[in-house]
């Protein structure tokens, strides 16, 4: 038994939906983020370092469990990003040696996506789809960088005909984590921001983190809980890693934080997969980061093992995606309002 007999995961999905395998291509547009040019902060969130998922930075251009966090304290461009056209050729090239794959997903992966003016979002999101053998978009930003004017150009790519993804980064739905880490939005935004898109018909797919400062497995629930109740398409879900360069290095460095065993994060990613309703897309299991950057845990630099060890845990419980997806989980979410220890759970 594979995962994808437990998990309805985003590739199945497309293969069932286009008939082929459909990979996604990451790209770097050049794009910053409001939590770092001043906007709505300096530094960014205190676990990011942007080389954990840019483009390239393991020589990989392919979404394949890269941590999709916002960048890191240091200068707004880390890279000149390369043409589209040239990054899409570089990645198609490594997806076609290594799985076959022939038609893509442009991934704007790296910073905020959404964060421009909409005439030059067009021209690059035109440009990615320019290439013959890319069916549509997966676009990442922040709650708050949504617009408007660029959910309705999603809308109007998407009725088009064009396979369209909006990836939101949430990462919690309480705001006292999101005020720990930095992270510069609360839940309100992204209330906001699904709504509009759900409005224009665009899917969503939500991403959650794992294991931030002061939360555990009551918290996930929680999160989970929260999204679920405004409707969502899809989930990433990963958990955090320290990484080089960033405030959470610091606070690890002085024994302030303690990260996810891998048992810890297997037994919840478990208990949010069987909560997750059946027909919700899972874009993501886990994140990684490369040795070169990962400080801890070490597992987060073995993608494999993190999948295989959902999949095992998931086959110990008898369990699947949905199978508990009508379970109450508000009683998880009042514990929670009077504990605000990792280790309340």
């Amino acid at each position: 038994m594979a995962l994808t007999d437990l998990v309805n995961t985003l590739g199945s999905d497309l293969l069932r939906r286009h008939g082929q395998r459909v990979h996604k291509l990451a790209i770097h547009a050049g794009f910053t983020c409001p939590n770092r040019d001043g906007s709505k902060g300096r530094g960014g969130c205190s676990f990011c370092n942007n080389v954990s998922f840019a483009p390239g930075a393991r020589g990989d251009p392919a979404d394949d469990g890269v941590g999709d966090i916002p960048p890191a304290p240091g200068p707004i461009q880390e890279t000149i990003a390369k043409p589209i056209p040239e990054q899409i050729a570089a990645g198609r090239a490594v997806v076609q040696r290594r799985t076959g794959a022939r038609r893509y997903l442009a991934y704007f992966q790296a910073y905020t996506n959404t964060y421009d003016d909409v005439t030059r979002l067009a021209r690059l999101y035109r440009q990615a789809l320019a290439e013959p053998d890319v069916i549509g978009l997966s676009v990442g930003t922040r709650p708050d960088c949504c617009p408007d004017p660029v959910l309705d150009l999603l809308a109007r790519l998407r009725g088009e005909g064009h396979e369209v993804w909006l990836e939101l980064g949430l990462q919690s739905a309480f705001d006292q984590t999101l005020a720990r880490v930095n992270r510069g939005h609360g839940f309100a935004d992204y209330r906001r921001a699904v709504r509009a898109a759900r409005l224009r018909g665009i899917p969503v797919c939500t991403h959650l983190i794992v294991g931030l400062p002061g939360e555990g497995r009551v918290a996930a629930l929680g999160s989970l809980e929260r999204v679920l109740a405004l409707g969502t398409d899809g989930l990433k879900l990963h958990p955090l890693h320290v990484v080089r360069r960033t405030p959470l290095a610091q606070t690890w460095r002085r024994g302030e934080y303690h990260p996810l065993a891998l048992e810890e994060y297997l037994g919840i990613a478990a208990d949010l997969i069987e909560r997750t309703p059946a027909h919700l897309v899972f874009h993501r299991l886990t994140g990684t980061a490369s040795r070169e950057i990962l400080l801890a845990p070490d597992w987060c630099a073995k993608k494999w093992i993190v999948l295989n060890g959902i999949e095992r845990e998931l086959r110990r419980r008898g369990s699947r995606q949905g199978c508990y997806a009508d379970r109450p989980m508000a009683a998880a979410v009042e514990r929670l309002s009077r504990c605000d220890r990792r280790d309340c759970a």
